[in-house]
């Protein structure tokens, strides 16, 4: 389960070029509700690439019902991918995270309409259980081994740290900023070591191969089956500030009209059985609802405030 990221996206995306190769379905007139011919959608990986890909592609049926066009799902080797295949407009719809989203608004005017709802985490419990209450924000760990010496944000200095891509919010830019503003530069002081998905930062903690992990709350759920003793074997060293939810973003040139009729189409799915499956699995969702912009505003400053990180 917890092979490299790299080597199942990649089998994804040699995949995705097989597919993509065959000429799309003949659609019905009647049942087309769009002026787009297809939709090809992306997902980024938030854990093992091939594992997302079986889960995301039942949204294909579904959406296709809604829409009465083909639908595509593939799955991108990392963030900068999905937001490149947007400008491109290879990508029609892609479910971004914040920091991603931003960047495909500054860069080639895409625009988010939907914005992920979970249930919020039970931190007292430590056990990554979740409570009754949908949310539209999370946050980002730092975690380390129960037994670790580290006992404090100064400690860190010198530890290494596994981080996600700098352009993820939990997996490196909030706790970048946020262990700045208690004193603590890890650029500078320590050893950020790059793994490929938020299940990987934690096994590199458990494993002793890290001292610590940039991960979302409660990302250790991802590893709990295979490492069920993982709650008791660690243990969260700070939380950051509240990061927005993630987004269901459409790219640049997809019409008011479209993009409404998508909009729709999504919240409907989100709420049938097979809806919520998908996007539970997937990202842990529990929801969509409406969204617009300016929801990600302090993803923006945070942006700022780490480029200045050195």
């Amino acid at each position: 389960m917890f092979k490299r990221l790299v080597a199942g996206a990649t089998v994804a995306m040699l995949a995705t070029t097989v597919v993509s190769a065959v000429p799309a379905l003949s659609v019905d007139a009647a049942s087309k509700k769009v002026d787009l011919k297809e939709l090809n959608v992306q997902f980024v990986p938030s854990s093992q690439a091939d594992t997302i890909q079986a889960k995301a592609k039942p949204l294909e049926k579904l959406l296709k019902k809604e829409l009465g066009i083909p639908v595509h799902v593939t799955i991108s080797t990392d963030y900068n991918t999905v937001v490149e295949a947007m400008g491109s407009g290879k990508v029609d719809m892609g479910f971004l995270p914040p920091d991603p989203y931003v960047q495909a608004h500054k860069q080639y005017g895409a625009k988010v309409i939907l914005q992920s709802q979970r249930y919020g985490i039970n931190d007292k419990k430590n056990d990554g259980s979740d409570t009754d209450k949908l949310v539209d924000y999370y946050r980002a760990l730092v975690v380390v081994k129960k037994d670790s010496g580290i006992k404090n944000v100064k400690d860190l200095k010198g530890k290494k740290i596994a981080v996600q891509n700098p352009t993820s919010d939990a997996g490196y830019i909030f706790p970048v900023v946020d262990l700045k503003k208690k004193g603590m530069n890890v650029v500078k002081n320590s050893d950020l070591v790059t793994v490929k998905g938020h299940d990987q930062g934690v096994i590199s903690v458990v494993n002793g191969d890290t001292d610590a992990a940039f991960v979302f709350d409660d990302a250790r759920n991802l590893v709990k089956e295979d490492n069920p003793d993982v709650f008791k074997d660690t243990r969260v060293l700070k939380y950051t500030t509240k990061i927005p939810n993630d987004t269901i973003t459409l790219r640049k040139g997809v019409s008011k009209a479209d993009s409404k009729t998508i909009q729709k189409a999504m919240i409907k799915v989100s709420k049938t059985d097979k809806g919520k499956k998908v996007m539970k699995d997937v990202y842990s969702w529990a929801g969509v609802t409406k969204s617009k912009d300016s929801n990600f505003d302090t993803v923006r400053k945070y942006q700022n405030k780490v480029e200045d990180i050195k």
